[in-house]
């Protein structure tokens, strides 16, 4: 059955990138891609990313398994388009996708299509129609929400993912780009409920996959003060 995912690495203060980079220079030297490449470093560690661009190199090690098991487990993708913009150079002629991806924009523009099976659909008419187009293209695999932080969070907010997953960095950084943010739209009394579902630790990262079960009302609960649901020892 397919799902759709994210899968974010974040600081332990929730970002995943340093203050947005809207001046002048190039990115590279900017706060944004520092702390983004401190909370990534564990990725671009391991070998299995480093294959999958075309480097050389890397650990093999737990992390690495984790970077697999991503790229096996989608069909598809959905992307933003500062993203997509920002890799298109990078990426060179052959992506790391090697997959259908569904860029979510406002300027319309002709599907790209790379080498190793990856194209670069540009979807003008909102998320949901993004997620259901790499719904059909994904072939029975999982739809990876690719980022960045807004789209994942505009994923979230429609009640689209399913399931989201957090790398978590032992880095605090105190300000820049948070990926659970206010423009959420939840309401006062209201929250967006997960379960976790699998815990796995390393020296660098511990990642935590959630299965995201949907909004709900956040209820009274007086516990601290002897009410509430009790529990009988026998």
């Amino acid at each position: 059955m397919t799902k759709v995912t994210a899968q974010l690495s974040v600081s332990l203060d929730g970002y995943y990138a340093g203050p947005r980079h809207t001046g002048d220079g190039h990115w590279m030297e900017s706060a944004e891609a520092a702390a983004f490449f401190r909370v990534t470093r564990w990725a671009t560690d391991a070998m299995a990313w480093r294959e999958r661009q075309g480097f050389a190199g890397g650990t093999h090690d737990t992390n690495s398994e984790i970077v697999a098991e991503s790229f096996a487990a989608a069909g598809a993708y959905v992307m933003g388009r500062r993203m997509a913009d920002g890799g298109e150079v990078p990426w060179g002629a052959e992506p790391p996708f090697r997959a259908p991806v569904f860029v979510v924009t406002h300027r319309p523009r002709e599907t790209l299509v790379r080498g190793g099976g990856t194209s670069f659909t540009y979807v003008t008419d909102g998320v949901a129609s993004a997620v259901a187009q790499a719904r059909a293209a994904a072939g029975g695999k999982n739809v990876a929400v690719a980022g960045g932080g807004s789209l994942v969070r505009q994923v979230l907010a429609a009640g689209l993912l399913d399931e989201l997953e957090l790398h978590i960095v032992p880095v605090v950084l105190g300000s820049g780009l948070r990926l659970l943010d206010a423009d959420l739209g939840l309401g006062a009394k209201e929250g967006i409920e997960l379960v976790p579902t699998r815990v796995v630790h390393s020296p660098d990262v511990t990642h935590v996959r959630y299965t995201v079960t949907g909004r709900a009302p956040l209820l009274l609960d007086d516990r601290g003060r002897g009410g509430g649901p009790t529990t009988t020892v026998s």
